[in-house]
């Protein structure tokens, strides 16, 4: 018989997620759970808790479900902490897509990198860390499980608390659906290795019953009907060789090339909603927003305990209280898991839970494009993590500077720019920038009839010069 375990959810709020969790959890081998729905306003939590009720009632469990408004007091003395909260709603996700289109660069969903995943990154992560000191403090033996995006960066902070945590998404699992149709085979037959980085990771292998499934997959996608399907992850997998795990809405953001300009745009992102189009997240908040009405959560669909859904969370819980053991796709610190990106980055790959834990499996190097492509974005989440964690405005620019898609959009000034006109538009939401603002873009030295400085040269370095002063004497 299974210990009663205490479920705390930070962001309780989210009708969505919330549902899934609690269905999913309920409907396995553990049972015997105390959920506490956590938000800073009962709005929301009341109504999943009355729904969690009915649900309960309806199939005669001993769950129970409270609702709490303090997070501290959520944690304390949980046994798993899962966390789904937003900062800022649906006003800063619109802010994240509005103010950078201003300024050129157009993203589809703007919550993994670029500026809408920089600026996402900002506001969630001082959350996030302050639910692992409350963890540190009033339940240090608990598990945390992140669904909060950007997943890299909030992970990648989350690392250095010391709390035992792990990032799960969902991308690998739609993924794998993906390769289950376009190959015929079913998916839960498929051997695969998946590594990389979150919303960018790697199918490394895709076999079914010892056969490579990678030369079907590739004259699938010389198909049209099949091409037109992804476009953006089916150039990324014709022109460097590897399936990868995120869809084109989210793919083409991390990347230079296809959302540079309107040509780029209209070639591979015309697919609605999260096949590029821009503005997509922004559009779906909306209507999620207008979706759940008070009535809605308490009215749809029937209180019966259906099959499960493919998220990971639940069967991680399932795994470490009874033993059995539970293989998933996680996003962690690397130390050495895939040999050829950085130890302190957070990377996606394969990882293992049982009842002694969480326990990472070790991949390898990545082929040499996958792990250069991989370190683009890192790169960016390294800046991002520090401006979140340090309140340094300056980082908000470097971070922007490299990210791929501001980078081939935008100048150096307009960068600043645009970092100086997001910082300001939601500050409300970034405490750790409270009195620190970013630097203003220096002028432009180009005054008319300027010549070259004279100043004193490194003797080592005039040999330079005399080479220029010899290509100048040589005949015609």
């Amino acid at each position: 018989m299974s210990r009663r375990i205490r479920v705390a959810v930070i962001g309780g709020g989210s009708i969505v997620f919330s549902k899934m969790l609690i269905r999913d959890l309920l409907a396995g081998p553990v049972r015997d759970v105390d959920f506490v729905l956590q938000a800073p306003s009962t709005r929301r939590t009341t109504l999943v808790a009355a729904w969690a009720e009915q649900l309960i009632q309806a199939n005669g469990l001993a769950a129970r479900v409270l609702v709490e408004t303090d997070q501290a007091t959520a944690i304390s003395g949980a046994d798993y902490v899962v966390t789904v909260f937003q900062v800022g709603g649906l006003r800063a996700t619109e802010l994240d897509y509005e103010i950078p289109m201003r300024y050129g660069v157009d993203q589809c969903i703007g919550d993994t990198l670029g500026p809408g995943g920089v600026f996402r990154a900002l506001r969630v992560i001082p959350v996030a860390r302050s639910v692992a000191a409350d963890m540190s403090r009033l339940a240090p033996d608990a598990l945390l499980l992140n669904y909060v995006n950007p997943m890299a960066m909030v992970c990648w902070a989350l690392g250095s608390t010391g709390v035992r945590s792990v990032g799960l998404c969902h991308g690998v699992q739609v993924s794998l659906d993906l390769v289950a149709g376009y190959t015929g085979v079913p998916r839960d037959e498929i051997d695969f290795l998946a590594a990389g980085i979150n919303h960018m990771a790697w199918f490394l292998r895709l076999k079914h019953g010892g056969t490579d499934l990678y030369p079907l997959l590739r004259e699938r996608f010389e198909e049209p009907a099949y091409y037109v399907n992804d476009k953006v992850r089916a150039e990324v997998f014709r022109h460097l060789g590897y399936f990868m795990t995120e869809s084109t809405g989210h793919l083409s953001e991390y990347l230079p090339w296809f959302r540079k300009s309107r040509e780029a745009l209209e070639t591979y992102c015309d697919e609605p909603m999260f096949g590029g189009q821009s503005g997509a997240h922004v559009a779906w908040s909306r209507l999620v927003a207008a979706r759940y009405t008070d009535q809605d959560i308490l009215t749809e669909g029937d209180l019966t305990l259906p099959e499960r859904s493919h998220e990971y969370g639940p069967r991680i819980i399932e795994a470490v209280e009874t033993g059995v053991p539970f293989s998933f796709q996680g996003n962690r610190i690397n130390d050495g898991a895939i040999d050829n990106l950085p130890r302190d980055a957070c990377i996606e790959g394969p990882m293992r839970a049982d009842d002694a834990g969480l326990h990472s499996i070790h991949v390898g190097p990545l082929p040499s494009q996958c792990a250069a492509l991989n370190l683009t974005n890192i790169n960016v989440q390294r800046l991002a993590v520090e401006a979140a964690t340090h309140g340094d405005p300056e980082a908000i620019v470097h971070a922007l500077a490299l990210d791929p898609l501001t980078a081939a959009v935008l100048t150096l000034r307009q960068i600043r720019e645009l970092a100086t006109e997001m910082l300001e538009a939601q500050r409300a939401w970034l405490p750790q920038f409270a009195g620190r603002r970013i630097r203003p873009a220096p002028a432009i030295l180009v005054p008319p009839g300027i010549t070259r400085a004279e100043v004193p040269i490194d003797p080592a370095l005039a040999i330079a010069g005399r080479f220029d002063d010899l290509l100048r004497e040589r005949p015609r």
